[in-house]
């Protein structure tokens, strides 16, 4: 058997290793949520036409593309800096929530500098709930998007059965599912930056510190 603070000793060089590990990864995996959010938000594929649209086109946040029935072109409108031009005011909402949950993770992102100055289990609690708050704003962005669905501009391309959080004869594309990938992804990294300030608030665990502290007095 191992002396008490040896075998503590060891527990806790593999517990730092292990948990500067996993935070590698976490932060890796941030930087990928990052991009992921970033393509959800300029993506204009978050619904498009199907086989029996009375038009083609696809809708994103705030860029549409909508064809004129007499030619395949696709007349293409919106932008994010001109919320005059985008289809809907719930368009406008969800772009707005989308973009802040962008700026969000961006800034979780800048936050990884702190690591350096500051206390390794603020900075993970703070980026904990940083990336919380951007999983918020990702998930009413993705609720309040059908709220547009039952514009104008949408139901020339997707039919007149078209209305909110129906989409008629159109169907959803894949930067919406992405986005609904990425709050599940905002959520377990944000649990995990968590688990890891807390683990980062008592690298060696209680009962080892008694143990070594009985075997001394002994």
């Amino acid at each position: 058997m191992l002396p008490a603070q040896e075998a503590a000793k060891i527990y806790h060089t593999n517990y730092v290793r292990n948990s500067r590990a996993i935070g590698v990864l976490w932060a890796i995996f941030t930087i990928c949520f990052a991009i992921v959010n970033v393509v959800c938000f300029i993506q204009p594929y978050w619904i498009g036409d199907g086989v029996d649209t009375p038009q083609a086109g696809y809708f994103g946040l705030f860029h549409y593309c909508i064809g004129n029935g007499l030619s395949r072109e696709l007349t293409c409108r919106g932008s994010f800096t001109d919320f005059a031009t985008i289809a809907s005011g719930a368009f406008k909402a969800a772009s707005f929530f989308i973009a802040t949950s962008m700026a969000l993770i961006m800034g979780c992102i800048a936050c990884f500098v702190l690591f350096f100055f500051c206390n390794t289990a603020t900075v993970y609690k703070i980026c904990g709930w940083v990336q919380l708050t951007s999983a918020g704003c990702l998930i009413l962005g993705c609720m309040i998007f059908p709220d547009g669905w039952d514009s104008d501009e949408v139901k020339r391309m997707c039919g007149e059965k078209t209305d909110k959080y129906t989409l008629g004869a159109c169907s959803v594309r894949w930067a919406y599912i992405l986005a609904i990938i990425g709050i599940l992804d905002a959520l377990i990294l944000s649990f995990l930056a968590f688990v890891l300030g807390n683990r980062q608030d008592g690298l060696l665990p209680d009962d080892f510190k008694v143990d070594a502290k009985d075997d001394g007095n002994a």
